[in-house]
């Protein structure tokens, strides 16, 4: 029994030796991710393994992998504009390193690469655009601004082979002075723009007044031309519409009555009165 056992333990051993070796010499890269593979003797390789299963050499080699896929990161500033006014800007930064500069990324920033590197270029940039233009310039060209921090933050990242695949700005806001001021410019445009209306509408009031003043001249002249044309003729003739609506009103009244005479009719009043 005990021959067998140190038999077993001889066979064990190194099975379990050669097992440990074997686990220690294999390596994996995930998905989205490059390994560095770090040599005692030779130092840095100079080209990342990709995605997959690898085999190095143990306590000889180390492999350090590197998350490739694009990460968010936002860089924010105070600085001040062309017209010493006081900014605050956000920027939105999507950034990844460069897989096939992994080797110097690693000799010379190390694993937290984005940390050292896109705070600083990106305060730098910020604050060197935004001093070429005034606060309103902010305002109104803003793509503009956003088109000159893309194109410098790109170059200067690329120095650190460092990509960038989408940069925007978020949060542009002012000091209070400069806010304060822009709401009193617009009170006094909107002050402004309800002044000139009224003026216009004053100016229409008045047009129109003139018009019809000048309607109703015309009016007047026409009817003293058409009176002295007509003379006598139309002062009669207003007589007898006269006389004709005197005429309906009494007809329509019970208490008068038409008694005929020889000189005409005789109105009789029947209301009742004693």
């Amino acid at each position: 029994m005990a021959f067998f056992t140190q038999n077993a333990s001889k066979i064990l051993v190194p099975l379990a030796v050669a097992a440990t070796v074997v686990q220690a010499s294999i390596y994996d890269v995930p998905g989205g991710y490059r390994a560095v593979m770090f040599d005692r003797f030779s130092g840095v390789n100079d080209k990342a393994t990709g995605e997959g299963t690898h085999l190095l050499v143990p306590w000889l080699q180390r492999a350090i992998l590197y998350d490739c896929r694009i990460k968010p990161r936002n860089i924010s500033t105070t600085t001040g504009s062309k017209d010493m006014q006081m900014v605050s800007i956000t920027l939105r930064v999507l950034s990844r390193p460069d897989v096939n500069h992994l080797s110097k990324i690693y000799q010379s920033l190390g694993m937290d690469y984005d940390e050292r590197v896109l705070p600083s270029i990106g305060n730098e940039v910020l604050k060197s655009i935004v001093a070429q233009f005034d606060a309103a310039e902010l305002i109104t060209q803003r793509e503009v601004v956003s088109s000159r921090i893309r194109a410098d933050l790109l170059h200067r990242a690329g120095e650190f082979n460092i990509k960038l695949e989408d940069v925007s700005i978020t949060h542009l806001t002012f000091g209070k002075e400069f806010t304060q001021a822009v709401e009193a410019k617009q009170i006094a445009q909107q002050d402004a723009e309800r002044a000139k209306f009224i003026v216009e509408k004053a100016d229409q009031e008045r047009q129109a007044a003139i018009i019809r003043a000048e309607g109703e001249a015309e009016a007047a002249l026409t009817i003293s031309r058409a009176l002295e044309k007509a003379g006598d003729a139309f002062v009669a003739l207003r007589k007898i519409e006269a006389s004709k609506a005197i005429v309906q009103s009494l007809a329509g009244n019970p208490n008068v009555t038409y008694i005929p005479s020889s000189n005409g009719n005789v109105l009789l009043n029947v209301s009742g009165q004693k």
